[in-house]
């Protein structure tokens, strides 16, 4: 799904196949060994603070052709702290996105409870085309910039949001070879190159949202490479990518309603209307007045769509998109608002938007005809209503993507040592399927669950209960109980919904607060 990384991405979010790898069983590429990384100052102010250093792993852009054409990944390392007899490996860590820039969580170490992040070497990094990574892809730096056309389409303004896809897609195709090999598996190919520069037997990894895609093809193909292993928000590898953006649809569509109850049990605050009900028909009738009459020729209904479509992924954000909703319909202020937007959309920028097309279009073939795609659109549109069509559109270069797809690793867990997944039961952007699927196919996994949750991978932003087993599973080794069945092993509560005081403490990128503090400083 779109808009984690960037607005991601559309839904962001929510969430590599070369031809030649279609499972865990075939045939190993060519042979490649990587230059030990030459470490040396960051240029990331944040990362200068946390006492990190940064380097260059210099990779194949083809994995199947080691001596060709090298890519740079850029890395960092924030060191274990702990006696060297205390020291339990490298630990790399991926956001998610895909596209996001992964080079400032190094500092994630220093969020873990009890100093357990203390006895590892935190590893950033930026995914093959992200960031710093050297080439980084951009195709049409404007793509996503104001007053756009209405994401729900008459006949003329599908016409329009095709020629626009095509036209983004083409644009992409300028990338050169890249754009063959940004697929799931060439970043997993990384991972191991990173490894084998850092001189390690193992990884420990963490991912997040897509980076839980990562960790699971890693561990199909490198299983003995795996020692511990975290992943929160769990992607589910049944429905990679087509049906699980269908699937995110209908999850925003219920987040956006309890975003909306939250509004209306807060009307003092904001003035939208007293039930659900009234804050809902209030968003839609400024929806469709912004399509008529953008705010200040900026914010029209679908930069309004995009920028509400955060509620979805976190509580954290509610009370500044309430606040930016009621200055709009109240005032008549509309800055708030284009703040918003700006944080995760501003033009100028495509980077990790580039990337999430170009790894999503590749990873699998996506349905050649548009006859599909408006059929599953409009009956999903019809009981989801909120971001269905923005999210096709958001996705919608796949119809003519410049570069070859291949087909899909069948994920098998079953030789990976332990792993700790975690999924709040409600996240929309990687919905709780994907856990229990997960939970099946990793059998020496234990699984966390947040029921009633609606944060999208929320884990290490202050929720004792799932903090403290992440940091006990870190220390030890030791998994929550498996259970019997095919449900959770334990459960935790999640967050309390914020109070309309809370607006300005936390991050509004639309992700939980660890993972924003430690992104919004590289901030695109």
């Amino acid at each position: 799904m779109k808009k984690v990384a960037t607005t991601a991405l559309a839904l962001g979010l929510l969430i590599g196949l070369s031809p030649t790898v279609g499972s865990a069983s075939a045939a190993p590429a060519p042979e490649f060994t990587p230059a030990p990384i030459q470490w040396g100052p960051c240029e990331s102010e944040s990362l200068q603070k946390a006492g990190a250093e940064c380097g260059k792993v210099s990779v194949p852009l083809d994995y199947a052709d080691p001596a060709g054409e090298q890519i740079k990944l850029a890395v960092s390392r924030i060191k274990h702290t702990v006696p060297e007899d205390q020291y339990q490996g490298v630990m790399l860590v991926n956001p998610g996105g895909p596209g996001g820039s992964g080079l400032n969580l190094s500092v994630l170490g220093s969020y873990v409870p009890k100093n357990a992040g203390a006895a590892y070497d935190w590893i950033g990094f930026d995914p093959r085309g992200v960031g710093s990574s050297e080439p980084a892809l951009s195709c049409d730096p404007n793509y996503f910039g104001y007053d756009r056309p209405h994401y729900v389409p008459t006949p003329e303004l599908e016409k329009t949001w095709l020629e626009r896809t095509e036209s983004y897609a083409k644009a992409c195709g300028n990338a050169g070879k890249l754009l063959d090999h940004i697929k799931t598996t060439d970043s997993v190919e990384d991972m191991d190159s990173i490894r084998e520069a850092l001189g390690q037997e193992q990884i420990n990894y963490y991912g997040f949202s897509y980076g839980t895609y990562l960790g699971q093809v890693y561990g199909t193909l490198h299983p003995e490479r795996m020692r511990r292993v975290v992943m929160d928000g769990v992607v589910d590898v049944e429905d990679i990518w087509y049906q699980a953006n269908l699937n995110q649809d209908v999850a925003f569509d219920r987040n956006i309603k309890i975003f909306f109850d939250w509004v209306a049990r807060n009307d003092a605050t904001y003035h939208l209307g007293t039930t659900a009900a009234d804050v809902e028909k209030q968003y839609y009738d400024q929806l469709a007045k912004l399509d008529q009459q953008p705010a200040g020729d900026v914010i029209g209904s679908s930069e309004w769509t995009d920028l509400f479509l955060q509620a979805g992924y976190s509580t954290s954000v509610w009370p500044e998109r309430a606040q930016a909703f009621s200055a709009w319909v109240n005032n008549g202020d509309w800055a708030p608002a284009k703040a918003l937007y700006d944080d995760t959309n501003a033009p100028g920028d495509d980077n990790g938007y580039a990337i999430y097309t170009g790894v999503q279009c590749t990873d699998v073939q996506w349905p050649t005809s548009w006859e599909q795609w408006r059929k599953d659109n409009w009956e999903t549109h019809a009981k989801a209503p909120f971001e269905t069509w923005g999210n096709a559109w958001y996705n919608a270069p796949c119809l003519n993507w410049p570069a070859k797809a291949g087909k899909p690793v069948e994920v098998d867990g079953s030789e990976v040592e332990s792993a700790l997944l975690i999924s709040e039961e409600l996240d929309a952007a990687t919905p709780f399927p994907g856990a229990l699927e997960a939970r099946k196919r990793f059998p020496n996994s234990s699984l966390i669950s947040l029921p009633g949750g609606t944060t999208h991978s929320g884990s290490l932003s202050g929720n004792a209960c799932e903090d403290d087993q992440i940091a006990d599973y870190l220390l030890t080794g030791e998994l929550p109980a498996r259970q019997p069945g095919d449900g959770p092993d334990t459960t935790c509560e999640p967050l309390p919904q914020p109070t309309p005081e809370q607006v300005g403490t936390q991050s509004t990128h639309g992700q939980p607060t660890v993972l924003q503090e430690a992104l919004q400083s590289n901030h695109r």
